[in-house]
């Protein structure tokens, strides 16, 4: 088995808990929380369910055997399908085209045989990030039959720019041509469907430090974004950038799990929480990190970012993520991983 991992089956373990709430990761200038909103704020104990990698590295000259990251999981007619960003040669090189794997559980996955399913076209731009159309509950969502998705994109080696774009499928396998650029320096993008209303929550990667801003729409393309930041760096774990939101609306309370460089640990990167009564107001968890690199497991050792994460039919979520092993960094992202989280039972306390 490449990778020295087992592909399959029950975890050897699982994120620390750390359970104590942190005094070291809160600002001194957090707002207080809403009253509402306290049930959510509660250590997340993910477990790591399946023992090695769900999606790894193709094979020397696969389209994906240099890098592979970003998952992006639709549950339809009972099969989990599994969009990812996969890119060959050096760092400074590398062009992104869409992957795509298959499962019946959301753990045990393979690739479609005629990967990549979706190519950008011109053997320069990426297709980065992917985003589907989701109702606010996160469930996938078609229109006149159609998924619709969204996506970043940008030429590595050329002018430093990230872009919005859409395409539509059937089947998602075949997709439409990439969109026009319908709005600049936007990279992973979430998108629901919110009565109306197009809701997005994207980076800024226009200038450092990134951070989330949120815009809406009328129609999916056309975006009115809002002046003010909706997240920035801020607790005290977080350093130099926020990436990676992922939202979904859960009982009434919008959620995002979001990631950014943690500033206790070298070289790694770590996945936030944050809750939000509106999708503009957001509050983090104090117990910030949720969701951690495990040094135990050298395929995620490093980072766990670039995330998709669904409400399973019994309360629970499940989270896909991609992470890196120990530096030399050869693989910008090195592995697509899961876990699952119970979920919160009652105010204060989480299912065991």
């Amino acid at each position: 088995m490449r990778h020295l991992v087992i592909r399959y089956g029950l975890a050897l373990s699982f994120v620390p808990l750390l359970l104590l709430r942190s005094a070291n990761y809160l600002a001194a200038d957090e707002p207080r929380i809403p009253n509402q909103l306290n049930p959510w704020m509660v250590a997340q104990v993910w477990k790591r369910d399946v023992d090695g990698p769900i999606v790894e590295l193709g094979e020397s000259g696969e389209f994906d055997d240099t890098h592979i990251f970003a998952p992006c999981v639709a549950f339809e007619d009972g099969k989990y399908r599994l969009w990812y960003c996969g890119s060959t040669g050096r760092v400074a090189e590398r062009v992104f085209h869409l992957g795509l794997a298959n499962s019946n559980n959301g753990r045990n996955f393979q690739k479609h045989t005629a990967n990549p399913v979706y190519v950008y076209g011109d053997s320069q731009h990426s297709v980065l990030t992917p985003t589907l159309l989701r109702s606010s509950d996160g469930k996938v969502m078609r229109e006149g039959g159609r998924l619709r998705m969204w996506f970043s994109s940008t030429h590595f080696a050329g002018p430093p720019l990230h872009t919005l774009h859409e395409t539509f499928s059937e089947n998602g396998i075949q997709w439409k041509k990439p969109s026009e650029s319908l709005l600049a320096n936007v990279y992973a993008p979430t998108i629901i469907k919110d009565g109306k209303l197009y809701r997005m929550w994207y980076t800024d990667v226009s200038a450092d430090p990134w951070l989330f801003r949120h815009a809406d729409s009328a129609d999916g393309r056309h975006w009115q974004v809002r002046d003010k930041p909706v997240l920035q760096v801020g607790q005290n774990w977080e350093r130099g950038r926020l990436f990676y939101p992922t939202v979904v609306k859960a009982d009434g309370v919008y959620l995002m799990w979001y990631g950014s460089y943690w500033k206790q640990q070298s070289r790694k990167t770590a996945l936030g929480f944050a809750v939000s009564l509106d999708g503009l107001t957001w509050y983090k968890n104090p117990h910030n990190p949720v969701l951690r690199p495990d040094p135990k497991r050298p395929w995620e050792s490093h980072y766990t970012t670039s995330q998709s994460v669904l409400r399973m039919p019994d309360g629970s979520w499940r989270i896909w993520f991609a992470s890196r092993k120990k530096p030399p960094f050869v693989n910008k992202y090195f592995a697509i991983n899961t876990a699952i989280w119970p979920g919160i039972t009652k105010p204060g306390s989480t299912i065991d």
